[in-house]
């Protein structure tokens, strides 16, 4: 083996390397961006759970005045 094919060896490996390099960078950067959006995500979800928890106290409540209205309404007739 003449020294330029071992250059030329060492050349292919190091542009190896080098595109490793830039997949780990993309891939670093990538999940940066993913670990955001679930953080972004998972607020949402947790704001959109508190919304139907209120909303579904607030139907509970006025289940509970309806029914106590039809109980007045009920007790009017008898």
């Amino acid at each position: 083996m003449s020294v330029l094919d071992d250059l030329d060896q060492f050349q292919v490996l190091e542009d190896k390397i080098d595109g490793l390099i830039r997949l780990v960078a993309d891939l670093k950067t990538e999940k940066e961006s993913l670990e955001e959006k679930t953080h972004i995500l998972e607020e949402r979800l947790a704001n959109t759970t508190e919304q139907m928890e209120g909303l579904k106290a607030a139907r509970e409540r006025a289940k509970q005045r309806v029914i106590g209205l039809l109980e007045k309404i009920d007790r009017l007739e008898n």
